[in-house]
């Protein structure tokens, strides 16, 4: 049996992994292994570990690395902190493969590691760029750590290759987000507006953002205070969902808080909903407004439009549901009115062409992770000379 560990530090990339992890735990040829790291092992996130047991995985093992500070010192000396725990926990597993996606400094702590201990790194969601954020710098790191790339669409497959990563080892399977969507088992609307505390209209919104972590990007709270002037002027309900463990994060929890309670009759927040519930709720909205990328993967396969708001998703693939707009109230207000415009409304409804694809990325990862086999030679750059036009690795 092929030992494939797989980490997940958040409620996000868990609910990205969860269709990888239940391919790996049926498969005949893999065992899987799990690690929870990260904000799953946080009060202050909701202790979403639970979540994974709750859906019948056996966490293998818990590497602790979040300081309880928001600051850019407290998130480097977390990587630290991070990486000694992943030593450990590696030498207690023995993986022959890490399973790991995107691009958060927890996953960069856990492939700094694998890398230095010589196990080999599957990395899933490399090759794309978000602008706004350090994420980018993550990502491709990652990237060349990585001896395996199962990628979410044939622009990002290509822009692995362009880092000198082999075109045989990098797989086009679409995103796993669109599983996720595609798959989940929707709550009735009786059942989720009693779990949310909250009714839902054909004026709901989803709202989920994060701090811009890029070098030049302006305050999260700046930026938070100018879409929430925005939704003061709404006519509408709002289902918050709160940010990740990013510098500056903390700031929008309190604002988010501020406005949830002076608008207690048409607002929510909740810190993790999980993902049957998220989906559920994504599923029944009007609409996503905010800079998460769920609104641009999981929003299109479902037919729901997005505001996508600022920097940090700039240079992601977007479908033509998306309407981009800066962190200013004015061009947030219209952006928001213009997605909830009927006309807007019975075009995505009626279908989205979703560049990540239409499903099936979980079990096209699985069954190229069960034939895959070590390299006995050190990883290679390749250099773009010896072109790579006609090597295929696109899945069917």
């Amino acid at each position: 049996m092929k030992k494939v560990c797989v980490v997940t530090g958040s409620r996000a990339d868990y609910g990205l992994l969860k269709g990888v992890m239940e391919n790996l735990r049926k498969s005949d040829l893999c065992d899987l292994q799990v690690i929870a790291t990260g904000m799953h092992l946080s009060n202050e996130f909701g202790s979403t570990w639970e979540s994974i047991e709750a859906d019948g995985f056996q966490i293998d093992l818990k590497v602790d690395m979040l300081l309880g500070s928001d600051r850019k010192v407290a998130v480097a000396k977390s990587v630290g902190i991070g990486v000694a725990g992943f030593a450990d926990a590696f030498a207690m597993l023995s993986p022959d493969l890490i399973f790991l996606l995107g691009d958060r400094f927890e996953i960069f702590s856990a492939a700094a590691s694998a890398m230095m201990a010589g196990i080999p790194i599957a990395h899933a969601h490399g090759g794309e760029l978000t602008k706004g954020s350090l994420d980018d710098s993550i990502r491709h790191s990652i990237t060349k750590m990585s001896q395996v790339h199962f990628t979410a669409a044939e622009p990002y497959r290509q822009r692995v290759i362009q880092l000198g990563e082999d075109p045989t080892s990098v797989w086009n399977v679409g995103g796993f987000g669109v599983d996720a969507a595609l798959n989940a088992n929707l709550l009735d609307k009786s059942t989720l507006e009693c779990l949310l505390g909250m009714a839902i209209s054909d004026r709901t919104l989803i709202v989920t953002f994060h701090p811009e972590t890029g070098i030049a990007c302006g305050s999260a709270d700046s930026q938070m205070i100018e879409l929430l002037s925005a939704l003061e002027e709404i006519d509408g309900q709002f289902i918050f969902t709160m940010p990740n463990a990013d510098a500056g994060g903390r700031g929008i929890f309190k604002l988010i808080n501020d406005f949830v309670e002076a608008n207690c009759e048409r607002a929510c927040a909740h810190i993790s909903l999980g993902q049957t519930v998220y989906l559920s709720a994504l599923a029944m909205s009007a609409g996503v407004v905010g800079n998460s990328s769920s609104g641009l993967i999981e929003a299109p396969a479902l037919g729901i439009g997005t505001v996508n708001i600022g920097n940090r998703q700039s240079g992601r693939l977007k479908a033509s549901s998306v309407i981009d707009c800066a962190a200013e109230r004015d061009k947030i207000k219209t952006a928001v009115v213009k997605l909830l415009s009927p006309d807007t409304q019975q075009k995505n409804r009626s279908g989205i062409n979703n560049p990540y694809g239409d499903g099936g990325a979980a079990r096209r990862t699985v069954a190229i992770i069960e034939e895959w086999q070590p390299s006995a030679t050190n990883k290679g750059f390749y250099d773009l000379e010896e072109s790579y036009s006609d090597i295929g690795r696109v899945c069917a």
